[in-house]
């Protein structure tokens, strides 16, 4: 039996509930020490696997150690439960991370988003009608654990449908309106379940109201945004699951569900902050700017579209001394990443300076790009960020382009009409020569004409980007 070592607020403090403490301390610390090394490339699996022990440890602590407010510790049944949950949710993990291509990894952040939000919503579903009339703080965080779980579910499901290509855009202009009167409704309702005298179990039909009007706002509130804006939205998402796990850490006062949920949330809206900084514009206007669904276009000639051979592109590269490869989606489409690195490989062995310009919203998600590339071994030092490549873009002989569109896109800086106007871009305009690979002429995510692609000093090699860098790479091969 614990030992008692002292009295809080009336009730017997152990040993065990000492030690149960600490290793949420630990729990902690390692948390914040793997969100450091998740802060560079070089070091981000390890960050990864430093957090995940300290998960790891407070769910075995929670097991053994923990106990209810008569002594008890969690009934073996419940551990065995508890254990075989654990058992098929690591596996069916483990296989889908497995299999999982690189181009869906956008869409299985979505899902994980999905799976957090729905756990939060439901502890908090299932704990309402435990908690004590009159008790403002219990319940507070009981709604707001459900509302943000409920929102961060059905809003990562939609963004997981639109990444995946299965739920267009609907971006009417009444929407915002629909979305707003629903947020009011939500609220009103949550305030009315927090400051109602009656007692829970009699509030049970109102704790559902709540649950399905919140999933609706989770649905609408990310259906009018455009694909151009995912990024964003993915973070946003994470930023809320984050937030209601820790809801649902006060609801069961465990203080490792609290501050991993901190952590998670407050990670979680600093990298949107970045995004909507990265994109220029300010985060109430992702919600309901409906940015990725094209816009109006200044009025001005296209100019003519200049193709280049694949022997003339192999000769331009191997006679360049610095050349920047601009990685987008469609380079993940293509699983072109390792004969990328192949290419980029080749022409360092023949005296070339090669880097890689990566723009922070490039892909379906943040870090989209830096984890492709890292997957085909391309050294760390080579990725270089946006404000870092762009003071050295006039002097690079050659800017390849494969598969990005709106993050080089000159109409950020010269058409004000245009919905990406006043997004920082990398500025291939720039460069010496720019070769742009992609399969046609096709318009980006933003549904918006690419004028890059009408510069004087633009050339289209068009093609499966995997095929035509491989093409590339036996040309040069044979010079």
């Amino acid at each position: 039996m614990d030992k008692v070592i002292g009295i809080l607020n009336g009730m017997e403090f152990t040993i065990g509930d000492s030690l149960l403490e600490l290793s949420y301390l630990i729990a902690a610390l390692l948390f914040v020490y793997g969100l450091k090394l998740l802060s560079h490339p070089a070091t981000a699996r390890t960050g990864n696997l430093w957090a995940a022990g300290g998960m790891g440890l407070a769910m075995v602590t929670t097991l053994l150690l923990h106990k209810d407010a008569n002594g008890s510790g969690i009934p073996l049944t419940n551990v065995w439960i508890i254990l075989a949950a654990i058992g098929v949710g690591s596996a069916i993990g483990w296989m889908v991370a497995r299999r999982v291509k690189m181009t869906a990894m956008p869409q299985l952040v979505s899902i994980y988003n999905a799976t957090g939000g729905a756990a939060s919503m439901l502890v908090a579903l299932l704990e309402y009608p435990n908690a004590v009339a009159g008790d403002v703080g219990s319940i507070l965080v009981t709604v707001l654990g459900l509302f943000i779980g409920a929102v961060a579910f059905s809003g990562s499901l939609i963004a997981f449908g639109k990444l995946d290509g299965r739920v267009g855009d609907i971006m009417k202009p009444f929407m915002t309106y629909i979305n707003l009167v629903l947020l009011i409704v939500t609220l009103g309702m949550g305030v009315y379940i927090v400051i109602s005298p009656n007692p829970p179990a009699e509030m049970v039909w109102a704790i559902y109201a709540l649950l399905g009007i919140s999933l609706v706002y989770g649905v609408m509130f990310v259906m009018p945004i455009g694909g151009a804006d995912m990024p964003v939205v993915i973070s946003l998402l994470n930023s809320f699951t984050g937030i209601a796990a820790a809801m649902a850490g006060f609801i069961y006062n465990n203080q490792a569900m609290i501050l991993g949920g901190i952590l998670v949330g407050a990670a979680g809206m600093i990298l949107t902050m970045l995004m909507c900084k990265a994109m220029n514009r300010s985060l109430i206007n992702v919600i309901i700017g409906s940015f990725g669904g094209g816009g109006a276009a200044l009025d001005r000639e296209q100019g003519n579209v200049k193709e280049i051979t694949l022997s003339d592109a192999a000769v331009l590269m191997s006679y360049s001394q610095k050349i920047v490869v601009i990685p987008g989606y469609g380079l993940a489409v293509a699983q072109a990443q390792h004969i990328a690195h192949e290419l980029d490989t080749l022409l360092e062995g023949k005296g070339v300076d090669v880097k890689y310009a990566i723009h922070p919203v490039a892909g379906r998600m943040p870090g989209h790009m830096n984890v492709l590339l890292a997957e085909a071994d391309v050294p760390y030092e080579n990725l270089v960020e946006m404000d870092d490549i762009n003071p050295d873009m006039p002097n690079v002989d050659v800017a390849i382009v494969i598969g990005a569109n709106d993050v080089v896109n000159p109409a950020a800086y010269d058409d004000p009409s245009s919905p990406i106007y006043g997004m920082p871009i990398i500025d291939a305009h720039l460069a010496k020569n720019i070769i742009i690979m992609k399969r046609g002429m096709g318009k980006g995510y933003a549904g918006i004409e690419n004028f890059l692609f009408f510069n004087d000093k633009t050339r289209m090699l068009f093609g499966d980007a995997k095929s035509s860098i491989s093409k590339l790479v036996n040309e040069i091969k044979s010079m």
